[in-house]
């Protein structure tokens, strides 16, 4: 999937490294490794909203400060902010203060809960979801698929905000459920080994 990126280390990764020197060892660590922890799931998917009409970029140096603002994440903490705590965040400068996106991760912890007493875990739903990854051509570049369309629908359905398909398929691919590592990129053969050795939740 798309061309490749020669790092300073002279080995080739997917091109969209080159954008600034922080995507590397978030690609090299982080991206398209399967999880199935839900506090992580949570917060990835919750920063994607974020990421909404901006970059992955300024969400990654962000980061931390997210972490700290939400609790890590733990969504039965965040499930508990009242207005009181949006009030709060809208003056934090160190993450991106939009209400709606606010507004949104604090929905999505109670959604998140409630998913947790249907399904078992936040991991065995997105897993149930995971594509025939032996029918995928990754030579084509693409920013949704039928199952984020799919995953994205069930999760409006539910109430769940700022989980359009574009913004669940970046989720799918960091989170591991894809894996869209560019042939040829030196963590893809690493990405494809965890995969296999993953045991995917039910």
């Amino acid at each position: 999937m798309g061309k490749l990126f020669e790092g300073p280390d002279g080995r080739p990764r997917c091109n969209w490294c080159a954008a600034t020197p922080e995507y590397i060892a978030y690609h090299d660590n982080e991206w398209g490794f399967p999880v199935n922890d839900d506090q992580r799931l949570f917060e990835k998917i919750c920063l994607e909203g974020f990421q909404s009409g901006l970059s992955w970029r300024t969400v990654l140096a962000k980061r931390e400060n997210f972490r700290k603002a939400f609790k890590k994440f733990d969504f039965n903490k965040v499930a508990r902010f009242t207005e009181k705590d949006v009030e709060r965040l809208l003056q934090d400068a160190g993450i991106i203060r939009h209400r709606g996106k606010i507004e949104a991760t604090v929905n999505n912890a109670k959604r998140a809960k409630e998913m947790v007493k249907v399904e078992g875990s936040l991991a065995a739903y997105f897993w149930s979801h995971e594509p025939n990854s032996e029918t995928r051509d990754i030579s084509v570049v693409v920013s949704i698929s039928p199952e984020s369309v799919a995953i994205s629908k069930d999760l409006k359905k539910r109430g769940w905000k700022f989980v359009g398909p574009t913004t669940v398929y970046a989720f799918m691919q960091a989170m591991g459920l894809v894996n869209d590592h560019a042939e040829g990129c030196v963590t893809r053969a690493k990405a494809i080994r965890m995969r296999k050795a993953f045991k995917k939740p039910t």
